[in-house]
């Protein structure tokens, strides 16, 4: 058996238990789509975010790529932030990042990646030229990188404040709440570590007029 066909037999195993529990379960999930929460997190296997915060399908609207980042001419999350906030409605708004980020690490390399990597890498290396002091001052690799996780999810978190989807909605709605957050591989446990209430006030250069 192929690796690949073994998804398909989990699936079928899975879809079997859950109908065995609930007859009408999937045909309640195919009518109604009403997450409260938008998670943007690292494409990194090891982080999926239904399993870590033991949410439901129907619950959580996910988006992820390497790193968790926010990037202002990235079509793909724009159009999935526009999605949520706009039309789902979504109370939260949450970019979870995780310590022992391998897109993270590398950023903080001067290895060539080739273009393509090099070029979504140079977002994080922004990063890390906006807080050098700070992680200059961090003597332990490990704990430096740690850091860079932090503040990281901390401005990615600032780049969503900077789009207009989230400023209408601010204005208009009071919503949605932004939070940044680092989930440790080591303990499993989610790590708060930067918020935004609906309506903060950021550099007015980022503020739009609505």
């Amino acid at each position: 058996m192929q690796t690949y066909e073994k998804l398909l037999l989990e699936n079928k195993a899975w879809a079997a238990e859950k109908v065995a529990d609930d007859p009408d379960y999937f045909k309640r999930l195919s009518a109604l789509q009403t997450p409260e929460f938008l998670w943007i997190g690292c494409s990194d296997s090891r982080v999926p975010a239904d399993k870590i915060t033991g949410t439901q399908p129907g619950e959580i609207f996910v988006h992820r790529n390497v790193a968790n980042l926010v990037i202002n001419t990235d079509v793909n999350l724009l159009a999935v932030l526009d999605y949520a906030v706009t039309h789902l409605k979504v109370k939260h708004v949450i970019v979870c990042g995780h310590y022992g980020c391998g897109g993270i690490k590398a950023a903080a390399t001067k290895t060539d990646y080739k273009p393509v990597l090099n070029m979504w890498l140079r977002n994080i290396k922004d990063v890390i030229r906006h807080h050098r002091d700070e992680l200059d001052a961090i003597p332990d690799e490990t704990r430096r990188s740690d850091r860079l996780v932090e503040l990281n999810v901390q401005e990615q978190v600032m780049n969503l404040a900077k789009t207009t989807i989230i400023q209408k909605a601010w204005k208009a709605e009071q919503r949605p709440h932004l939070h940044g957050w680092v989930y440790g591989l080591a303990d499993g446990i989610i790590k708060p570590v930067f918020e935004m209430e609906a309506g903060t006030h950021i550099d007015p250069l980022y503020e739009y007029d609505l």
